[in-house]
């Protein structure tokens, strides 16, 4: 059997185990560019350094097969100056699509900031809304009557609570922990509430380190993230090393997840635009070719008005 009918197979056995159990680990998108969307997998982080920062990402795995999954994510997060600097806030809404099931994931969440040991300790907050439908109307089984299987399209809502803490050391390191779907949530589908979806607890362990050169405009950064429902997990590092220039900041990185992938990143940072690619290879035998594509689209601005040269804005560094 040709290995794309085997994948076509093995995505429409996904369909069926989902539907019958509870989603566990991998119900959360996993991101090339984790380290760049740092609000949305901790909310503490959320309006740290004074900036506005909006981020659009689409992630396209397992490209080439059919039903592969597919991810939209867009956030932004700012500091609350009218409150205090300390403050801050964010938005979010993703759309993750895998076979016939859709996830939409809409959030408000809140940070606090408070000066600690010559860094930053961040403690947030996220409240949601999970959004599940699944398109029983395309799936094809033998037994039709089966009620464990939906033959038309249905849909659930619930709500979602997720909460984070952060300590960062200047421009050097820091280090978080988050816990998403803290309430564990289960989703029931359609009018007669048949089918149902659990979302488990899932927890994040997030870290990085700035190495600094001789020569300022080269940093090496360096980061971490681990996450896990203490039945299974996936770790990613990933390393970039980046140019900053007065003008424009320019960076090229490895990434690697253990028993996953491996992957190259690269983008730019010009005024305050971010724009960056990432691709992951799977280890698993699949192909070179069949691998994730990620785009990633940013735009970041200083805020603090409070500080000299207040109506002057600057561009912003690299994550």
């Amino acid at each position: 059997m040709r290995l794309l009918e085997r994948m076509k197979r093995l995505l429409w056995l996904v369909v069926g185990v989902l539907m019958a159990s509870p989603v566990c680990a991998q119900y959360d998108a996993a991101f090339a560019n984790y380290w760049a969307l740092r609000s949305y997998f901790n909310p503490a982080a959320s309006g740290l350094d004074g900036l506005l920062n909006v981020q659009g990402v689409y992630s396209m795995q397992m490209t080439g097969f059919e039903q592969a999954p597919q991810t939209v994510l867009v956030t932004a997060d700012l500091p609350l100056f009218f409150l205090n600097p300390n403050h801050g806030a964010g938005v979010g809404f993703m759309n993750d699509k895998i076979g016939l099931f859709s996830n939409k994931k809409m959030y408000l969440q809140y940070a606090y900031h408070h000066p600690l040991w010559g860094g930053r300790l961040s403690v947030g907050a996220r409240v949601g809304f999970l959004d599940e439908t699944f398109d029983g109307s395309k799936l094809v089984v033998n037994d039709t009557g089966d009620p464990v299987f939906a033959t038309s399209q249905v849909d659930g809502k619930a709500l979602d609570v997720d909460a984070g803490v952060r300590f960062s050391y200047k421009n050097l390191w820091y280090v978080g922990f988050s816990t998403m779907h803290v309430t564990g949530p289960t989703i029931k589908l359609g009018d007669d509430k048949v089918n149902e979806v659990e979302v488990g607890r899932l927890y994040y362990l997030t870290g990085g380190y700035n190495l600094h050169f001789r020569k300022p405009e080269y940093v090496l950064y360096t980061s971490a993230i681990l996450r896990t429902d203490f039945q299974g997990w996936r770790g990613d590092v990933t390393a970039r090393l980046a140019y900053d220039s007065e003008k424009f900041r320019i960076y090229a990185g490895l990434s690697y997840s253990p028993t996953v992938s491996v992957g190259v990143q690269v983008g730019t940072n010009f005024h305050g635009v971010q724009i960056g690619y990432a691709y992951d290879i799977f280890t698993g035998g699949i192909g070179i070719l069949h691998g994730t594509h990620e785009l990633i689209l940013g735009y970041q601005i200083d805020l603090d008005r409070f500080k000299k040269g207040k109506n002057l804005h600057k561009s912003v560094r690299l994550l």
